[in-house]
């Protein structure tokens, strides 16, 4: 049969007309899909997931990818051609919403679960059998709020200001969209019914979606007004599917300590270690926890939303443009942009990378001045500006002196002895020897472990403690000491000495 057929691309939000028949391949190169091994079937980067319709695709793609990925949907571009309407997820723009698929023990139970990382930039969701612990379903989308400012106190500023009805009406629909998407009628699943959902984010996520008063979050001592359990059931929510499923949102830890971090805690075990670790979650906001079996102390910094590409001058989310590695080959800087494109921007990693290459090369100096003038051009038309540098250093001074007070307080010497995990997408993306050049962290890099979404992890190991009113939840929150930081002097004369950058690299350069 002849005729066009319709391709759209997430996360791009683009869709194109092919001819029926069509190489999947020719049609993807001219929206910046990398094809690197010539589009062979051998290097897997040109992955792209079946999200509606269907593919038709060659038999040898088993070599590459695996039966779970196959039967999830993913397939090689390179060894497709459409035959039908199909919207596609392109994998090498994946960085925008990071999901999970780690194993973790359990209690089969019958039924499904849905786990939501209700995160400030990105929400992502993921449909599970409470029988096998498999995913079956994700599904994902940019949080409604981020058109309310980047930052946690932006937000709170607009719910103030008489929004604050309207956003727990936009976060309920959002993520009430999300789980209706994945508990589709029409799907295969739909036989088995829908038990409960749980949500993890932070405090300010966990008040605005439950409807409480943020109020107190804005002034010292910064305290949730009710950070404890809060469940419903989907039809008070107005979500039609699954009426009577529990819908739980995690309890916090602190004024801006939410649920995730307290899911990251659960994921990652630190709180079964005998010696102390680290974890640190780098989003919109900077949460750090320090501790063992026998002591766990967390906290908050401000470090802004630089990390993920906020309040810089070209910065952008990581997708489809934007410079996410920066390497310096041969003296000269060198940049990768995803999707292949013309730079449009710079997400955080990047950034990092970039400060970092600039280090290396004398263009900038430890005290973040720009050595050779008002710009550091990393492609045409992008470029860091002193301020954008400013902005970086604020942010990562504050981490960096946050993980060292705790370690104080702890009596520990964890962020050079130990492992430090990194939550969140920044921290599973962030180039390891980038943040040990700009002085982000002062972990050796073997002991440094990216942990994913730790929070959606943790969100679904809950969905298996939920009949038992999340006690193992509510035990470890029991167990954690919030430390706040605004009138901590030693925290203060900290941050201070952390704006600066390393003199140079206490390990071999970057440079190839």
């Amino acid at each position: 049969m002849n005729g066009q057929v319709t391709l759209r691309l997430e996360p791009l939000g683009r869709t194109i007309e092919v001819t029926r028949g069509a190489s999947l391949r020719l049609a993807l190169q001219e929206c910046g899909v990398e094809f690197p091994c010539g589009g062979r079937g051998r290097c897997g980067r040109c992955r792209i997931r079946q999200v509606d319709g269907f593919l038709d695709g060659g038999g040898d793609q088993v070599e590459i990818l695996s039966a779970r990925e196959l039967a999830q949907g993913w397939r090689l571009a390179c060894r497709c051609t459409v035959e039908c309407d199909v919207t596609l997820e392109v994998g090498q723009w994946e960085t925008v919403i990071l999901g999970d698929q780690s194993a973790f023990a359990f209690e089969p139970r019958d039924g499904l679960g849905i786990a939501v990382d209700l995160g400030t930039t990105t929400i992502v969701a993921q449909l599970v059998d409470l029988r096998s612990g498999r995913v079956l379903a994700v599904s994902t989308a940019v949080n409604p709020h981020a058109v309310h400012g980047a930052d946690v106190m932006t937000r709170i500023d607009r719910a103030l200001a008489g929004a604050r009805v309207a956003m727990t009406s936009e976060l309920r629909e959002s993520v009430g969209g999300l789980c209706s998407r994945l508990f589709d009628p029409q799907s295969p699943h739909a036989r088995m019914s829908l038990e409960r959902v749980v949500i993890a984010g932070n405090t300010l996520m966990h008040h605005l979606f439950c409807g409480i008063d943020p109020g107190p979050l804005a002034q010292a001592p910064f305290e949730p007004r009710e950070g404890g359990l809060q469940s419903f059931r989907a039809d008070e929510l107005g979500w039609c599917f699954g009426p009577h499923a529990v819908v739980s949102f995690l309890p916090c830890i602190g004024g801006f300590v939410g649920s995730d971090v307290l899911c990251g805690i659960a994921a990652t075990g630190m709180a079964r270690r005998s010696s102390p670790a680290v974890l640190i979650d780098l989003g919109t906001n900077g949460e750090i926890v320090v501790g063992d079996s026998e002591r766990l102390l967390c906290t908050s910094t401000a470090a802004g939303p630089a990390f993920e590409g906020g309040r810089i001058g070209m910065g952008m989310r990581a997708t489809t443009g934007a410079i996410s590695e920066v390497v310096v080959e041969r003296g000269r800087i060198r940049v990768r942009v995803i999707g292949n494109s013309v730079a449009r921007g710079i997400c955080g990693s990047g950034l990092v990378d970039a400060v970092a290459a600039g280090l290396e090369l004398g263009l900038i100096d430890p005290s973040g001045r720009l050595a050779g003038g008002k710009s550091l051009r990393l492609a045409p038309g992008v470029e860091l500006t002193q301020h954008d540098i400013r902005q970086l250093q604020l942010a990562k001074g504050a981490i960096a002196a946050g993980v060292r007070t705790l370690t104080a307080r702890s009596g520990s010497d964890a962020s050079r002895s130990t492992t430090t995990y990194l939550a969140g997408a920044f921290g599973n993306y962030v180039n390891r020897d980038a943040a040990r050049r700009i002085g982000l962290i002062d972990t050796p890099e073997t002991l440094i472990e990216p942990v994913g979404n730790s929070a959606l992890l943790g969100a679904k190991m809950a969905l298996f403690d939920i009949d038992s009113g999340l006690q193992a939840f509510d035990a470890l929150r029991s167990r954690i000491e919030y430390v706040p930081l605004a009138a901590d002097l030693d925290f203060q004369q900290g941050y201070l000495r952390a704006l600066n950058f390393p003199d140079r690299h206490c390990d071999q350069g970057r440079s190839r």
